[in-house]
Formats: structure tokens, sequence, C-alpha cells
């Protein structure tokens, strides 16, 4: 079946169900058995529920998987994925990750002897570079969040094969619409189901992808001992909202291109980050490995940080707020919103400047977002 198709129907079975057509919302805590260990397959919703089940089900048929485990958060799937390592095991990880995920490699994992290396992966000697004898995980996010970096997954999965290490790929800002990082090498493709998944701004969600059983079995060991698992309702708002994945991102993607015109154009842009665009770092990776370039966009303003500030601010129709991936149009400054908790000179390094606005494009009209965008950046 193809992409739109397995998006409805992949991982469920109406007549499972009494033929309801859409998941139910399973809420029990517990399971019943007729004798102890005797069950229809579930326990305890700790460790499992069939509506977490149905979306685990998508979430491996549409990222071309084979397991996948769905979390609380993407935060919760990162957690787990890392506890893949052990104290003294190394890490390389793009260097301008998302703020969160900085955070807990850097904040807790650092704590309990794990290494982590923060390199720019869009190059791949840079990357051969920082491999060390210890290195067990290369953890990719393509295309970055904030600069919309593109790194070379078919490339730097082979390098990681060739030194015996796991490649991780987050997919929030593709999502496996545009990019499927495991038919690309990769051996777990995770997600924030928060962003485009859920794409409702309702729902807190993440998931962890992977051909490889046993790969699969640690992470699933991981969630189960360490509890970050969700609820049923949130099950079925992800569910829900994959089914509408494909027109979605379809919309977003053609308004992000009206709005990257039109910021072209506008004198007091200085810089657009975008893959699309044919100046972008690795703008042919993403041609080759993408089936469109995205509805994220940042760019930065002549002015100073106050100036960023009065562009974000009571706009009428974009919404000032973190996350991303929702129907509607958000926007906001790193600096001081997502990616606040990594060092300014970090940031600096890794191209994050004060003057960064980022972008997540919804299915509005674009022409009210444009105008809108407009008047945010002629009110300084």
């Amino acid at each position: 079946m193809h992409f739109e198709t397995r998006a409805i129907h992949a991982g469920y079975d109406p007549f499972d169900h009494f033929g309801a057509v859409n998941p139910p919302v399973f809420l029990s805590s517990t399971f019943a058995q007729s004798a102890p260990g005797k069950h229809q397959g579930f326990e305890y919703a700790r460790s499992g529920n069939p509506t977490r089940k149905a979306l685990e089900g998508v979430l491996a048929s549409i990222e071309g998987g084979e397991h996948a485990c769905a979390f609380s958060s993407g935060l919760g799937a990162t957690d787990s994925i890392i506890k893949l390592l052990s104290a003294g095991d190394h890490c390389i990880v793009a260097d301008d990750v998302y703020g969160g995920t900085f955070r807990i490699f850097d904040k807790t994992f650092k704590r309990f002897g794990i290494e982590f290396s923060f390199v720019d992966t869009t190059r791949l000697e840079n990357v051969r570079a920082a491999f060390k004898p210890n290195t067990k995980m290369l953890f990719l996010e393509t295309p970055s969040n904030p600069l919309l970096k593109v790194s070379d997954i078919a490339a730097l999965t082979a390098l990681a094969r060739e030194k015996k290490a796991i490649t991780v790929v987050d997919n929030t800002f593709a999502t496996p619409y545009l990019q499927r990082p495991l038919e690309l090498g990769a051996d777990i493709v995770m997600h924030s189901c928060t962003k485009y998944l859920g794409g409702h701004s309702d729902v807190v969600m993440g998931a962890a992808i992977t051909r490889d059983e046993k790969l699969h079995q640690q992470i699933a060991f991981n969630q189960n001992a360490s509890g970050a698992v969700p609820g049923g309702l949130d099950c079925y708002l992800v569910h829900r909202g994959i089914k509408t994945l494909g027109v979605r991102v379809e919309k977003s993607c053609d308004n992000a291109e009206q709005v990257v015109s039109f910021l072209l154009e506008h004198k007091r842009v200085t810089k657009i980050f975008y893959p699309a665009l044919e100046q972008h770092v690795n703008h042919d990776v993403a041609a080759r490995q993408m089936r469109r370039f995205g509805a994220m966009i940042s760019f930065e303003i002549d002015g100073s940080v106050a100036d960023g500030v009065k562009v974000v601010s009571d706009r009428k129709v974009w919404t000032l707020g973190e996350s991303l991936g929702g129907v509607e149009s958000l926007l906001e400054h790193p600096a001081s919103m997502t990616h606040a908790s990594i060092p300014k000179e970090m940031r600096a390094k890794a191209g994050l400047n004060d003057g960064l606005i980022r972008l997540s494009v919804g299915i509005e009209d674009p022409r009210d977002l444009i105008e809108d965008l407009k008047n945010g950046l002629e009110s300084y």
C-alpha cells in the first residue's frame, strides 16, 4: 500500500473491535486474566494498551519499520533510546539539536558517565573525526531545529555501520511523509508526535521505530522500566492525526514556499534557512532524501534582540508559541524560548544568533500569513 493508504488503514482491523472504524479508546489500567499469566495480550497499561498497540502499528508502517513504541513525550523516547548506552560510552550528536535534547544529554546523562560530542553533521569529515573507540551511537536531527541543517543520512549511517555504532534520526521536522530514515540505513527513527503526527496542538507524545527486534526489545524494556508511557486518549488523538498527515503536510509545504518567496524580497530579512534554496547547505542532499522541503523556516533580521521580539509579538494570524507542526502557524524566538537551555556561546558557535526567528507554517490562507508577517517585520 502507498503512504496515504497506510496512514489510514495500517495497524488496525475494525473487525477486531466490533467493526468500529475508529480505534476505540481503552482507558483500563489493568486487564483481566483467566489464570496467572493467561490473558488476551495485555496485563497492565504501563506495558501495553490496545489503543496504543493500534497507534504503534501505524507508526511502524508509515516509517517503513517493523516495531514501534509510543511514548508519553518525544523526550521520553529520547530517554529510552539513550539508555541503550552505558557509562563510558560515547555519542556523537548534531550540534544544533532541539534544546530539550541537548539538556537531557548534557545535564542528565553526562552525569552518569555517558560522553557526548556536539558536531556539525552536515559534513561527513566532521563526523568521521569525532568517532572514538568508545563511540556507540550517532544521534542526528535532519532537518535540524532551528537552522534546518540537512545531514546526509545514507552516508552517515554507512559510516556509523563501519564504526559499529547505532544511528538514531530524529525525523520530527520532516515526518515520514517527506523522509524515511530507516530506508536510508538508520537503525532507529524517533519523533515528537506532539508536532506533525498529532498535528492539532492537543497532545504530547513521542515515538521510536526500528526494524531491529533486539533494539526494539531493549527500548521497550527501558520504557516499561521507567514508565514513559502515553494514555489511551493521547494515542487515539495521534492516530487520528496521522490519517490526515499527508494532506496537512502538502498544504503546509505549499504555504511555506510562498512565505519564503515573500521573505526573499523583504529588505529587513538578512538570511533565510530553508532546504529548498539552492544556497542552503546540503540542498542537493535534501532534494535527494526528501519528497519535499518541509514547512519549517528560520530567518534572521537586520535588528537587535528587542527588534526580533517586536516581530514575533502581537501577531494576529501567527501564534507566538513553542512547538510546531500544527494546523495553525506558529512563530518563536529560539534564543529566548526553545533553545534557551543551550549556553549563549554554544548557540553562537552553532549559528543560533539572537536575531533568529523560527516559523512553523500551518494550513491557513498564505495571503493572511504573509500580510501578518509583513506587519511584524515593519513594526521596528
